[in-house]
C-alpha cells in the first residue's frame, strides 16, 4: 500500500494587516507568511512597526483590516487549545519575580498545556538547552538582563511549539547566549516548526534565515538574500529608496518643481 503524504499547512499566514494609530505609525497592509521548516527574519530600523506587526500576528493586538491563519486557521475564530503549539517571546521575557527559573519554566509549561508529570521533564531539558542550571534554584528577580532573556526564550520553545514568533530575540545575550539560541532555533526548525524572528543584527539573522523581509514605515518593501553580499549596504539602499518614493509621493507638487529646478 503507498503510503498518503498529508501537506502541512502553511504556519503562520497574514493578509492585508492593518492596525494604525494617531499620527500615521502601525501596520499597513502587510502580507506574511512562515512555512514549516523555515526561519523568516523581519529587519527593520526602530519604529519600523516589527514589534506592532507581532503583536498582531499573535492575536495581542486587534487588527483594523485584514487577517491571520495559523495553521490554516484564522486566529479571531481558533480554538484556544491551539497556543499550545505556539511559542513567543515579544518586547521582554515575561516571568514571576517572585519565583525561581525552574518553577517559573514549570508554569510556562503548564501554560502551554504540557501535563503536569511531563512538565518535569520539558523543564530539566529546557535548563541544560539554554545552560540555565546555575540559575534554576535563583528568583527571577535577581537574574541579569541576559540570563532572564534566556529564561524567557527557554519559557518559549521548551514546549517544542509548531510555530516561534521572537521579537528582537538576541536582546541583552551573551556571545554563548547567541550562540545557544542560533542551535535551538535551527533544530525545531528542522523539526518542521515555522519560525519568526525580527531584527536589526543583519549578520545573526542571515546567519539562519531562510528568508529576510525588510520592514519599512510599517509596510513590507522587499526582501534580501541571507547569502547575498553586503547585506547592511543593500538594506540601507532599500530604506532609502523607499524613504524617497514616500517623500515623492506626499508631495508630488515639490517634487516636479524640484525638477524643473534640475
Amino acid at each position: 500500500m503507498t503510503a498518503v503524504t498529508v501537506p502541512v499547512a502553511t504556519r503562520l499566514e497574514a493578509r492585508g494587516l492593518v492596525r494604525e494609530f494617531a499620527g500615521g505609525a502601525g501596520v499597513h497592509g502587510v502580507d506574511l507568511t512562515v512555512e514549516p521548516g523555515e526561519i523568516h527574519a523581519i529587519v527593520g530600523l526602530n519604529g519600523a512597526g516589527k514589534t506592532t506587526l507581532m503583536r498582531l500576528l499573535l492575536g495581542m493586538l486587534r487588527p483594523t483590516a485584514g487577517s491571520v491563519c495559523i495553521d490554516g486557521i484564522e486566529i479571531a475564530r481558533g480554538a484556544a487549545s491551539r497556543w499550545s503549539r505556539v511559542g513567543q517571546l515579544v518586547e521582554h521575557p515575561l516571568a514571576y519575580a517572585e519565583l525561581d527559573g525552574r518553577s517559573n519554566l514549570i508554569v510556562a509549561a503548564r501554560l502551554h498545556g504540557a501535563e503536569r508529570r511531563a512538565a518535569g521533564a520539558l523543564v530539566d531539558r529546557a535548563i541544560a538547552e539554554f545552560d540555565l542550571g546555575r540559575y534554576a534554584s535563583v528568583r527571577a528577580s535577581r537574574l541579569s538582563l541576559g540570563n532572564r532573556q534566556r529564561l524567557g526564550l527557554a519559557a518559549a520553545l521548551q514546549h517544542d511549539p509548531a510555530l516561534i514568533v521572537l521579537d528582537e530575540p538576541t536582546n541583552a545575550l551573551d556571545p554563548a547566549g547567541v550562540i545557544l539560541l542560533r542551535e535551538a532555533l535551527l533544530r525545531r526548525a528542522g523539526a518542521d516548526a515555522g519560525i519568526l524572528v525580527s531584527s536589526h543584527h543583519l549578520d545573526e539573522v542571515a546567519r539562519i534565515a531562510d528568508r529576510i523581509t525588510v520592514v519599512n514605515a510599517g509596510r513590507t518593501i522587499g526582501s534580501l538574500d541571507p547569502g547575498g553580499v553586503d547585506l547592511e549596504r543593500a538594506f540601507f539602499a532599500m530604506l532609502l529608496d523607499d524613504d524617497r518614493a514616500r517623500d515623492r509621493a506626499d508631495d508630488p507638487a515639490g517634487d516636479r518643481e524640484r525638477e524643473a529646478a534640475a
